[in-house]
């Protein structure tokens, strides 16, 4: 039932004409020739040879990052293999604009621009996790940054053609287990070992592919990772917290007060392993890939300082059988020069499972998504694509502690995406319709009623750039976006143990709309780059969850809400270099971001990341990089009722990356230590921060081998 439909569209991709030129016999093709300001390798030869952090291989063509409307985030290369963690929230957490859910060592999803789950979507190549972390903060999502090539974070009119409300960014994490490329080698090989003290973590990943025949290559790829308890830097709940627990007259709850070094219930167990092939025929090829993914983790605990309420230690075991396809044909000239397509399909299964290893509740999540591109023949500086894609969600929830009925969702949109360039001046659109139906069973156990509700939605965006000097590029993008109500928005009307929440949805919510602008300003020259964006996002019908300060089987109460909003705010990155001495390049990094949210007639929006500013040195030779930065974080004191404020911390950090084999190579050992002095940091924007702190002193030690 689940690769059906999938072989079928390999076989239909499989029986297109071919009409590639020809090309060289190790399969690489030539460089893409568009009329850009910066040339990129073509989409085809990125397997095992990405290009770096300055280009976007996302969207009709490769493209200097300088180019791309909107703020933009790429980690490729070094730079990936140095801020690479077991999750990809705090894999990403370092980058302009983007903060973490921070739910322990095991379970963190990236905030962009204080937006998570749909509006934030999270990529496999173009296609979504098909799992359930969009429900809850505790629920990892499966997506293995030890298996990434790549991780592209996308604003602007790129970002819609994968979401209709993708307002803080698009993530697309690009790896290789549908190879693309044809393998010089007779096997290649890819392989990264790491060792992170905070949490005694151990991690190990490897990949190959392998030549069978002049057009096909066979693809496997495996990785484990195993985490103790987090250690903290000082103690684990929060001040306000435990000046409660001091002062209770029960004597464990006082003992609380105390507790400090390891945050309980934050050990993990991940493996993941996966099996694919392709043919490639010059510019054409078509593949698939088989994976599995397994997590076991606990939960950090939401201690109670009420002794008549036991806290939960709940731990998740996750499970995801996965198989995805990908086509691409060139048509050889016409209206259309390629025709691309995507295919997944999934089996997802998680149990919250209690502390004395009973199955508390389990959930059950069967999707399929798939998208086909037809892109355009470059005329005159204009290029673009059209395409449709369609995501259907069948979820299921069982067990005493059940928060959403059994619910469907199914999701169908049409999509284009239209480019412009003159040079000096450049503008891009893009336009998404799409129809949404969700629906829920009538369930007794909570109370809910049968549901089927529809929703049709427009979105669209136009921005432009123009070069005001040599090097210098300024654009706006304006874009307009509806969302429909997701199923854990609508129908929630439950305990939740993983989030130790009662979460309550309203299934009489109507579409969520809003307009947006944003302002950037990159450049880059002899010596220096810097990349800026502005924002500003006005929503009608804001949908957003907060406590109300009730307490339901013990839990506090959750409410989702749907009001107007006012979200904006500002990311800024740039380096300089400052000297050369010897064989070393001496430069000077900075970062800086921050996000200002409301919600009108109400107050500030609940979790919102404060400001935060980097800078760092860093020098680098063929051989090696040594880098050392300083990162402060402010105060959060603009809270929603019932939230508490969040301290502000400064973190210290220092890397040496070593290149045995010189720069031509990907092989390198890299040495860091995260926050040096041990500082005790929390991020305002976990639901968990009161109760589980950032790691503390963490040195970490990476491997990485390419052959």
């Amino acid at each position: 039932m689940l690769l059906r439909p999938l072989l079928l569209a390999s076989a239909a991709l499989l029986a297109l004409p071919a009409h590639a030129e020809e090309t060289p016999a190790n399969g690489n093709t030539a460089p893409a020739t568009s009329n850009t300001e910066s040339k990129a390798p073509a989409a085809s030869d990125q397997d095992h040879d990405q290009p770096g952090a300055q280009i976007v291989v996302t969207g009709t063509r490769a493209r200097n990052t300088a180019d791309v409307l909107g703020g933009t985030a790429v980690l490729a290369k070094e730079e990936l293999t140095r801020d690479l963690r077991p999750t990809i929230g705090d894999t990403l957490a370092n980058q302009p604009g983007v903060s973490a859910t921070s739910f322990g060592p095991n379970a963190s999803r990236p905030v962009l621009r204080g937006f998570i789950g749909a509006r934030a979507p999270l990529l496999t190549d173009g296609i979504g996790s098909i799992d359930v972390s969009n429900t809850s903060a505790d629920h990892a999502p499966i997506i293995n940054p030890l298996t990434a090539d790549r991780i592209e974070v996308l604003r602007g009119p790129t970002a819609l053609i994968f979401g209709p409300s993708a307002i803080g960014g698009v993530v697309n994490v690009i790896d290789s287990r549908i190879p693309r490329h044809m393998p010089e080698e007779v096997v290649h090989f890819d392989g990264i070992a790491s060792y992170g003290s905070a949490a005694n973590e151990r991690s190990v990943s490897g990949a190959a592919d392998v030549p069978v025949a002049s057009k096909i290559v066979l693809h496997a790829d495996g990785s484990f990772s195993q985490t103790g308890d987090q250690r903290t830097g000082g103690y684990v709940l929060s001040r306000e917290l435990r000046a409660q627990a001091a002062a209770s007259a029960d004597p464990e709850i006082q003992e609380l007060a105390d507790l400090k070094g390891k945050v309980p219930n934050t050990a993990g167990k991940t493996w993941d392993v996966a099996g694919g092939a392709a043919i490639i025929d010059g510019n054409n090829n078509v593949g698939f890939s088989v994976s599995h993914f397994d997590t076991f983790y606990g939960v950090p605990v939401r201690y109670s300082l009420d002794p008549a309420i036991e806290a939960e230690n709940v731990r998740l075991h996750a499970q995801q059988t996965r198989v995805d396809i990908r086509g691409e044909v060139d048509t050889g000239g016409g209206i259309f020069k390629q025709i691309r397509t995507r295919w997944a399909a999934a089996d997802y299964k998680h149990s919250e499972i209690e502390e004395d290893g009973a199955v508390g509740t389990t959930f059950y999540n069967q999707g399929y998504e798939g998208r086909l591109e037809l892109v355009q023949t470059a005329r005159g500086g204009w290029d673009g694509l059209i395409g449709g894609q369609f995501s259907l969600r069948d979820m299921h929830v069982v067990g005493d502690e059940k928060f959403l009925p059994k619910n469907s969702a199914q999701q169908f949109g049409l999509f284009t995406l239209q480019s412009l360039d003159l040079g000096a001046f450049k503008a891009e659109a893009a336009a998404r319709f799409e129809h949404n139906n969700v629906s829920a069973q009538a369930d007794a156990d909570i109370g809910n009623p049968a549901y089927n509700r529809n929703f049709n939605s427009f979105s669209a965006s136009l921005g432009a750039s123009y070069a005001v000097a040599d090097g210098m590029r300024f654009g706006v993008n304006v874009s307009r976006a509806e969302r429909a109500p997701t199923p854990e928005e609508l129908f929630a009307n439950g305990p939740h143990a993983g989030t130790q929440a009662f979460e309550i949805g309203n299934p009489n919510f109507g579409t969520e709309k809003s307009w947006g602008v944003e302002a950037t300003f990159k450049g880059s020259g002899d010596g220096f780059a810097f990349s800026t964006a502005a924002y500003y996002n006005w929503f009608k019908g804001y949908i957003y969850d907060t406590p109300t300060g009730a307490t339901e089987d013990d839990l506090p109460v959750f409410q989702y809400n749907q009001a107007d909003a006012r979200y904006y705010g500002f990311e800024a990155e740039g380096s300089l270099r400052l000297a050369t001495v010897k064989d070393f390049t001496i430069n000077a990094t900075a970062l800086a971001d921050y996000v200002h949210a409301e919600i009108v007639g109400t107050g500030p929006a609940p979790r919102i990341p404060p400001l935060r500013i980097n800078g760092g040195l860093e020098a680098t030779s063929d051989a090696f990089t040594i880098r050392g930065e300083v990162e402060h974080v402010f105060d959060q004191t603009r809270i929603s009722a019932f939230e508490t404020p969040t301290n502000g911390f400064t973190f210290v950090n220092a890397s040496v990356s070593w290149k045995p084999w010189g720069a031509g190579s990907n092989t390198s050992l890299q040495l860091s230590a995260n926050n040096i002095f041990d500082v005790e940091a929390r991020r305002a924007a976990s639901v968990l921060k009161d109760y589980a702190p950032l790691p503390g002193r963490d040195i970490r030690v990476t491997a990485r081998i390419q052959i």
